[in-house]
């Protein structure tokens, strides 16, 4: 049986117009929430994965106004760079197989939650 294989079908961000033209207010201190769609290589359809994106210092601000910060789904950057995040969800993306979509959801689950993670049928 040929296994399944991940692909990154697209970004998405409720927080952000226009990630390719994004410019953060400061280049070094910033927090947001990227979807990374995800779906089957060579297929249509693809389902959300959500992560935050942020630098080390937003999270020492978050810190600063609260006394912990969960670090599951969260992706640490120097800087904006939305070419570098392509390439990074797509590699990840290409790592992640298996013998079903479930299967292959599960492993995209460690860089972002899943929009069915917790469904139950």
């Amino acid at each position: 049986m040929k296994k399944i294989r991940a692909s990154l079908k697209r970004l998405h961000s409720p927080d952000i117009y226009n990630l390719d033209s994004f410019i953060p207010e400061s280049t070094n201190c910033f927090g947001f929430l990227l979807q990374a769609m995800f779906g089957i290589e060579n297929s249509d359809g693809e389902e959300s994965f959500d992560m935050i994106v942020c630098t080390p210092e937003w999270l020492t601000i978050e810190l600063n106004s609260r006394p912990v910060v969960m670090g599951y789904h969260y992706i640490f950057v120097k800087s904006y760079d939305i070419e570098y995040l392509k390439i990074f969800l797509g590699d990840f993306a290409q790592r992640c197989e298996g013998d079903s979509w479930e299967e292959v959801a599960l492993k995209l689950g460690r860089i972002g939650r899943w929009e069915f993670e917790d469904y139950i049928t």
